[in-house]
């Protein structure tokens, strides 16, 4: 499973905030939600993210093995 709790302690450290996402960069708030549930984003909306927190891609997400994940 992909989770998002690196991001919300790279947002935490960082002079952004949910609401200058959404306002001064324009990160839809359906992308902030997903980011919230550990629902998929693109590759793109990640790419945005790292580049708006000056962050990489581990700042961003992690993958925790989860008994939920599909069988492949």
């Amino acid at each position: 499973m992909i989770n998002y709790e690196p991001f919300w302690n790279t947002l935490k450290n960082s002079t952004e905030s949910t609401y200058t996402l959404i306002n001064r960069h324009h990160v839809s708030s359906a992308t902030i939600d997903k980011l919230r549930k550990n629902k998929p984003l693109t590759t793109t909306t990640i790419n945005d993210l790292c580049r708006i927190l000056n962050c990489r891609i581990d700042d961003i997400a992690c993958y925790i093995p989860s008994e939920d994940d599909q069988k492949l």
